[in-house]
C-alpha cells in the first residue's frame, strides 16, 4: 500500500452519555460519543470526530472560556487535556476515583472538579510550558454526599457546588473575609444544578423533585473582603505543615460546617431563601434530570425523565414553553453563548438535538441506532453510506457532513442487509420481518415491497449491476427468492441449499449469482440459464460469507474455520487461501470461562470486501480488529484496531485478577443502590424503580466493511458506531521514479523557463501534493490543451487523481474543471482501454464534481429567486408612479428589467 489509512469519522452514534458544552462563538456543539469526543458544526453543517480517544467511556467534559483547552474525564477518573486547536492531548492526568463535574473559571485560571464528597481547586494549565499541567491549590470539604454540579460566579471570586445530600455550597475560590463556605438546604431530594446570577451572589438551586429554590445575598461579589496577610499566611503554614505528613501534597485544604457557631457567622455573608418554586404541579412530569440556565437573557431550561423540557423566565419563574422532544431522560442541557440554541442530549435513544426556542425551530436533530448497525453500503459514487440496524431502521448518512439526512422506519424487525442499486437512487433493505424493502432518494419513500409466497425471515440481499433482478437469501426455508425491480413480482425461488443462507452476491461483470449456505456449499447459478447451478463448491466448513472481485474474475469465500479462500469461478479451480484465525486476535470476555487464546480457535471473519482495485481484501468478525491482506501475496498486509474503548467487553486478552474473588468475578455484581444507572431498589409499595435493569458491557465486534468506490476509504459497522478510515497522503513521502535532478528549486527553474508539461512531470515524481498544487496553477489556462496533449499517459492517471483530490479544498473551480476536461477529452480513449483500473479514480473525480454542481446550482437557484423578487418590487413601485411618468418612460422600465434577467440567466449558466 502507497498510503496509510487512518481514521477519519464517527457516523451513527451522535451522543452516548456525559455533558454537551457549547463552544465560544456558540456555533459548535462539543458531544461525548463513547470514548470519542465529536464536534458539531451547526453552521456550516459539518460533523468531526477529534483523532483521540480515552480508556473508557467519557463522562464529564470541562470546556475552557477561551475554547483552546478541553479537560475529557473517563468513568474511572482518568483525564485528557486536549487542544481543540491541535486536536491532540497535551497531558493526561489521573484523579484516582470517579469524577462528577468538572468546570473552568469564567476568568480562564483555575478549574473545579469534584469527586466523592469533596471539590479540588486546580491551577489552569496556562498558554506557557508547563512541567505539571495540573496544579492542586486547595482542597473544599463540606458535603456529607456525592457532588453533583458546579457554577462559578461571573468573576471568578466564588463557586457553588451540590450534592446528593440535598444540600448547596458555595466556596470561595480565594481567602475571603467574609465567605469561606456557606451551607444552603430547602430541598428534599438530590441538587441536579446550581447558578449564581449574572454580577450577583444571588443563587438558584434545582432538585431532582423538580424543585427550584431563590437564594438572595446580603452581599454584592465587590463586597467580598480579602483576609488579612498575617492570618492567611498562618493558615497556609498550617496547610504545608500538613503536605509534609501526607504521601501526596492536597493543597490548602477549606473544610465546611453544615451547623457553623455565631461566631464564625458574625459579619459574614448570609443567604436568605425568596422564593421557592414547583415544575410539576399537575403532577405531569416525573424526575428532573438536567437543566442549564442562560445569566445574560435569564432564561432557565429544564429537562425531565419523560423528555420533556420547560423553559422559565427567572426570577418569576414564568413559564415561556414547554415541549416534548423524546420519550427518554434528557441527561445533559447546554446554551449557547447568545442564548438563542439549546442542545438536549439523550442518551437512552443516542438523541442529540439543537432548538432555536424564538423561532420554534430544529437547528440539528440527530439519532443513531438504537440498537448495533448490523450492516453498510456505499452509493456508486461514495457520497453516501446506507446502515441497517437491529432496532429496524435504515438510515442514510451523507460523508462530507457526517450527518444523517433520511431514516426508514417501515421495516417492524431488524434489518440484515442493505445496498445501493448501480444508478445510487434506490437503497434495498432485507429484513428479519419477511420483507425486502426498496427506498426512493429522490422522494424519500418506500416504492416497492418484495415478500415471499411464505413467510421467511431475509438474511442477505444482493442486487445485479443493471439494478433489475433482486435477491434474498432465508435463513429458516434455505431458498432463494428472486424478484424483478420493475414490476415488484417474484420470479423465481431457487432451491438446493441444505442450511440456511448465509451470503449473496452477484458478478459485476456477468449474469452470474453466487450464494453462500452453512451447508459448507457455495452455489454459483446462472441468471441467462434459467437460474440453473452453474457450478457447486465444496467447502471444508461452514461458509458464513462471499465477495466478487470489482472485476468478477475472483470469488473469496469465508468459512467457520477462519481460513478465507480465493476461487476462480470459470474454471472452478482453488486459487488460494488464507489462515486467519490467529489474526483476529480475540479478547476474553469478563464471564468467559476459557482463555482468549482458546477461545480464538473458534472464531472466524463474518464480513468481507475487496478494495476498488482488486488488490487487496479488508475482513473483520467478532474482534476489535479489522485485517488487509494482499490477495497475490496473501499475507498481512496491515491490522487496524478499530476500538480502545475498556467499557466494552472482550477488549483485553488477559483478565483482571483483581476483579476476581472466591465467589467468582466481580463482574456479576452490578454496583450502585438506585439513582440514574444503578439497580433502583424500592421500598415496599413504592413504583418507582425497575428491577429488570441490569448493567451489561456491550461485546466489541465489527459486523460489516465496505471499501468505497473511490479506494480512498473503508468504513466498518462495529459496537462503538459506524467508522470511517480514510487514505492519509499528507504524512508519507512517497517519490515516485525519483532523479536525482529532481528538487523542489530545478522544478520551480524548470517552471520559470515555461516548460510546463516537464515541470508537471517532476513534480509528480518528487510527490509532494503542495508543489504539485502549485505547479498545476502556474500553467496559464491557455496552454492547458497543449500541456495535456502532450503529458505522457503514465502521468494522466495521476494528474486525474490530483484533481479530483484538488477539487474537494481548492477554490480554483473553473480553471480545474478546464484541466479535468481537456484531460478526459484528448485521453479518454486510452483510458477507456484501462477503466478496470481507472475506475476508482474516474468515481473518486465524479463525486468532487458532484458535490460542487449541487452546491452552485442551488447558489444560481437562490440568486435566481432573489432577483426574480426585486423585480418583481421594482415592478410594483413602478405601476405606483405609472400614473404620473410618460408612457415611453414604463417601456424603458421593462426593457430594463427584461435585460436585467437576461445578464442573471447568463451569470447562472456561465456558473
Amino acid at each position: 500500500m502507497r498510503f496509510a489509512y487512518r481514521f477519519s469519522g464517527l457516523l451513527g452514534t451522535v451522543y452516548r452519555r456525559g455533558n454537551l458544552s457549547f463552544t465560544r462563538d456558540g456555533n459548535s456543539l462539543l458531544s461525548p460519543v463513547g470514548n470519542r469526543i465529536s464536534l458539531f458544526d451547526l453552521k456550516n453543517n459539518k460533523c468531526e470526530t477529534l483523532p483521540l480517544a480515552t480508556r473508557l467511556n467519557i463522562v464529564c467534559v470541562g470546556l475552557s472560556p477561551d475554547g483552546s483547552l478541553a479537560i475529557l474525564v473517563d468513568e474511572e477518573g482518568a483525564a485528557l487535556l486536549v487542544s481543540l486547536i491541535g486536536k491532540c492531548v497535551i497531558h493526561q492526568f489521573y484523579f484516582h476515583k470517579p469524577v462528577h463535574s468538572v468546570s473552568f473559571s469564567p476568568d480562564g485560571k483555575k478549574f473545579v472538579v469534584t469527586k466523592d464528597n469533596l471539590a479540588y481547586l486546580y491551577h489552569a494549565p496556562g498558554k506557557k510550558r508547563e512541567f505539571n499541567a495540573f496544579v492542586l491549590d486547595k482542597t473544599y470539604y463540606g458535603p456529607y454526599d456525592e457532588t453533583t454540579c458546579i457554577d462559578w460566579t461571573d468573576d471568578s471570586k466564588c463557586f457553588a457546588v451540590g450534592s446528593k445530600d440535598m444540600s448547596t455550597w458555595v466556596f470561595g475560590a480565594e481567602r475571603w473575609a467574609n465567605l469561606i463556605y456557606y451551607s444552603l438546604g430547602g430541598h428534599k431530594d438530590v441538587i441536579v444544578a446550581c447558578f449564581f446570577e449574572e454580577n450577583s451572589l444571588d443563587l438558584y438551586t434545582i432538585s431532582q423533585d423538580a424543585a427550584l429554590c431563590v437564594w438572595q445575598c446580603d452581599t454584592e461579589l465587590d463586597g467580598l473582603k480579602p483576609m488579612p496577610p498575617k492570618k492567611a499566611a498562618k493558615e497556609k503554614e498550617a496547610a504545608e505543615d500538613d503536605e509534609e505528613l501526607l504521601e501526596e501534597p492536597k493543597g490548602e485544604e477549606i473544610h465546611g460546617k453544615a451547623d457553623p457557631s455565631e461566631e464564625e457567622t458574625r459579619n459574614k455573608v448570609k443567604y436568605s431563601r425568596v422564593a421557592k418554586y414547583f415544575f410539576n404541579k399537575e403532577g405531569d412530569f416525573n424526575n428532573l434530570t438536567a437543566a442549564a440556565y442562560h445569566k445574560k437573557t435569564h432564561l432557565l431550561v429544564t429537562g425531565f425523565a419523560s423528555g420533556v423540557f420547560h423553559l422559565h423566565e427567572l426570577p418569576d419563574f414564568n413559564l415561556i414553553h414547554s415541549l416534548s422532544i423524546s420519550d427518554q431522560r434528557i441527561a445533559s442541557i447546554s446554551i449557547n453563548c447568545t442564548g438563542d440554541w439549546i442542545a438536549f442530549g439523550c442518551s437512552g435513544l443516542g438523541q442529540l438535538l439543537v432548538w432555536e426556542w424564538q423561532s420554534e425551530s430544529y437547528v440539528l436533530k440527530q439519532q443513531g441506532h438504537f440498537n448495533s448497525m448490523v450492516s453498510l453500503a456505499y452509493s456508486p459514487d461514495g457520497q453516501y453510506i446506507v446502515t441497517g440496524g437491529e432496532d429496524g431502521k435504515v438510515k442514510v448518512w451523507n460523508t462530507s457532513s457526517s450527518f444523517c439526512f433520511v431514516t426508514f422506519t417501515e421495516h417492524n424487525s431488524g434489518v440484515t442487509a442493505v445496498t445501493f442499486t448501480s444508478t445510487g437512487y434506490v437503497v434495498l433493505s432485507a429484513s428479519l420481518d419477511g420483507t425486502v424493502r426498496a427506498f426512493d432518494l429522490h422522494r424519500y419513500r418506500n416504492f416497492r415491497t418484495f415478500t415471499s409466497p411464505r413467510p421467511s425471515q431475509f438474511s442477505c440481499l444482493a442486487v445485479d449491476s443493471s439494478g433489475e433482478i433482486v435477491a434474498a437469501g432465508s435463513q429458516d426455508s434455505f431458498e432463494i427468492f428472486i424478484w424483478s425491480m420493475q414490476s415488484g413480482r417474484l420470479l423465481d425461488v431457487l432451491a438446493g441449499h441444505e442450511g440456511p443462507i448465509s451470503s449473496l452476491s452477484f458478478n459485476p461483470m456477468k449474469c452470474v449469482l453466487a450464494s453462500a449456505s452453512w451447508d459448507k456449499t457455495v452455489k454459483l447459478w446462472d441468471m441467462l440459464d434459467s437460474w440453473r447451478t452453474k457450478e457447486t463448491f465444496i467447502i471444508n466448513s461452514d461458509v458464513l460469507v462471499v465477495a466478487f472481485r470489482p472485476d468478477g474474475k475472483e470469488l473469496a469465500v469465508a468459512a467457520l474455520n477462519g481460513q478465507i479462500t480465493f476461487w476462480d469461478h470459470d474454471n472452478a479451480v482453488q486459487t488460494g487461501s488464507i489462515e486467519g484465525r490467529h489474526d483476529l486476535q480475540m479478547g476474553r470476555k469478563e464471564l468467559d470461562k476459557i482463555t482468549a487464546k482458546q477461545a480464538a480457535k473458534g472464531k472466524s471473519f463474518t464480513t468481507l470486501c475487496y478494495s476498488a482495485d482488486g488488490q487487496s481484501i479488508l475482513a473483520g468478525g467478532l474482534s476489535k480488529f479489522v485485517c488487509i491482506y494482499n490477495v497475490k501475496e496473501q499475507i498481512l498486509m496491515k491490522k487496524f484496531e478499530i476500538s480502545c474503548n475498556h467499557s466494552l467487553d472482550a477488549m483485553e486478552e488477559y483478565l483482571d485478577r483483581r476483579k476476581m474473588t472466591e465467589f467468582g468475578s466481580m463482574a456479576l455484581i452490578d454496583e450502585g443502590g438506585g439513582g440514574d444507572e444503578g439497580v433502583a431498589i424500592p421500598l415496599p409499595g413504592v413504583k418507582r424503580g425497575d428491577m429488570s435493569y441490569r448493567h451489561f458491557k456491550p461485546e466489541i465486534r465489527v459486523t460489516c466493511v465496505r471499501f468505497c468506490p473511490t479506494g480512498r476509504s473503508w468504513a466498518a459497522t462495529t459496537t462503538e458506531g459506524l467508522l470511517l478510515y480514510s487514505l492519509d497522503s499528507g504524512l508519507i513521502f512517497d517519490p515516485f521514479e525519483l532523479d536525482i535532478d529532481v528538487t523542489p528549486s530545478n522544478i520551480r527553474k524548470t517552471l520559470s523557463q515555461k516548460e510546463y508539461t516537464m515541470a508537471i512531470v517532476m513534480a509528480f515524481k518528487l510527490n509532494e501534493k503542495k508543489l504539485i498544487q502549485e505547479v498545476i496553477e502556474a500553467v496559464p489556462s491557455s496552454e492547458v490543451d497543449v500541456v495535456c496533449s502532450s503529458l505522457p499517459d503514465l502521468y494522466v492517471e495521476k494528474l486525474l487523481e490530483f484533481l479530483a483530490s484538488a477539487f474537494e479544498t481548492s477554490c480554483h473551480l473553473e480553471f480545474y474543471l478546464i484541466w479535468a476536461h481537456k484531460l478526459l477529452m484528448l485521453h479518454g480513449q486510452k483510458l477507456k482501454t484501462r477503466s478496470v483500473k481507472l475506475l476508482p479514480v474516474i468515481q473518486f473525480l465524479q463525486k468532487s464534481i458532484q458535490r460542487h454542481f449541487e452546491d452552485v446550482s442551488k447558489l444560481c437557484e437562490w440568486n435566481i429567486y432573489n432577483i426574480k423578487y426585486a423585480l418583481a418590487i421594482s415592478q410594483q413601485r413602478g405601476m405606483k408612479r405609472a400614473a404620473e411618468e410618460t408612457p415611453g418612460d414604463e417601456e424603458e422600465l421593462d426593457s430594463d428589467s427584461d435585460y436585467l434577467m437576461q445578464e442573471a440567466h447568463k451569470d447562472n449558466l456561465s456558473s
